[in-house]
């Protein structure tokens, strides 16, 4: 594979959102640089965490990798922030937690770069696995993704899912609004308005829950599904206007 370092460029970036994940920082980015190491730049954005995960995140970033740090404002800000630093040909947003495998980002990348994928998502629902701990979060999950479709014209399985690979010319031509858990439902409406095609692989999945650390909440819910709608009632102007890249 190519590495970080060459004249091609950076094959991948992967954003880090971190608040208060010192149980499983060390492990997550151990598997990140085992499986990615070569071709990859890792952007660990942390939140304002109160723990010690921005000492273990400068400790464990490689010269290629970068750290930053703001006040905590939600993981919505952290990732636009990561997104800002990005130099990858695609973009990736990694969760510090356990639920995903970094292991299957390889073949995701390859899948995409073999297809020219403007977006790939990640879908948990195309593989045979435990889906949840808790039966709201599947049943939320089903609801949004198919008020997404209704709305925005996708055939997404898996509208929700943390692994959202875009190219990364697409996603620096537009800025995103959102600071807290919208920004997810935010870059598929703002995708899917603009016409990019949003290809699905099927993905592992190791659902966590309240109690071992998910932070996202049934409240949340309700907010993405006025996001998707707000998003589709916007004229095409105003969506020009409030997206333009800074």
């Amino acid at each position: 594979m190519t590495d970080v370092a060459s004249d091609a460029g950076v094959r991948l970036s992967i954003v880090m959102p971190i608040y208060n994940e010192e149980s499983t920082l060390r492990e997550i980015t151990a598997r990140v640089f085992a499986a990615c190491g070569d071709f990859a730049e890792v952007i660990f954005v942390d939140d304002g965490s109160k723990d010690t995960s921005l000492e273990i995140a400068r400790s464990l970033a490689r010269p290629q990798d970068t750290v930053l740090t703001k006040e905590n404002g939600g993981k919505g800000s952290a990732v636009r922030m990561g997104y800002e630093h990005a130099k990858g040909h695609y973009v990736l947003v990694q969760d510090a937690d356990l639920e995903y495998s970094p292991e299957e980002i390889p073949g995701l990348l390859a899948y995409a770069e073999e297809h020219d994928c403007g977006a790939l998502f990640g879908s948990r629902r195309l593989k045979a696995q435990k889906q949840f701990v808790h039966l709201a979060f599947f049943l939320g999950g089903t609801m949004l993704t198919h008020y997404c479709n209704l709305l925005h014209r996708t055939k997404l399985t898996d509208q929700p899912t943390c692994y959202k690979m875009v190219r990364g010319d697409i996603l620096h031509s537009f800025r995103l609004r959102e600071s807290d858990f919208r920004f997810d439902p935010e870059l598929t409406s703002v995708l899917a308005r603009k016409g990019v095609f949003i290809d699905e692989q099927p993905i592992s999945y190791h659902p966590r829950s309240l109690k071992e650390g998910k932070k996202i909440n049934w409240k949340d819910g309700f907010k993405w599904l006025w996001v998707f709608t707000k998003m589709r009632l916007m004229s095409r102007k105003r969506l020009e206007e409030l997206y333009a890249p800074a």
